[in-house]
């Protein structure tokens, strides 16, 4: 039996090491990293619902605030 070498994967972020199985399915981060990456990118969006019964919206942060004011029951408009 030959010798076998494990090829060590390094985060893009910290420079850990990567489990070989992560980075066959496409990540380049390590757990950590890939946590707070995820956890960032979570805050920039939301899902809200546009009206009672209404479909689903995709707001992104840009646009949260001009959004969701227009989607307000309770805003007057005039």
């Amino acid at each position: 039996m030959g010798n076998v070498k494990k090829q060590l994967y390094a985060c893009r972020e910290c420079g850990d090491d990567i489990e070989p199985k992560r980075v066959q399915i496409g990540y380049r981060l390590c757990l950590w990293c890939g946590e707070e990456a995820a956890q960032a990118d979570r805050k920039r969006w939301t899902v809200v619902q546009e009206y009672n019964k209404g479909g689903y919206m995709f707001i992104t942060a840009t646009a949260a605030s001009t959004t969701l004011k227009q989607i307000n029951p309770k805003n007057l408009r005039s």
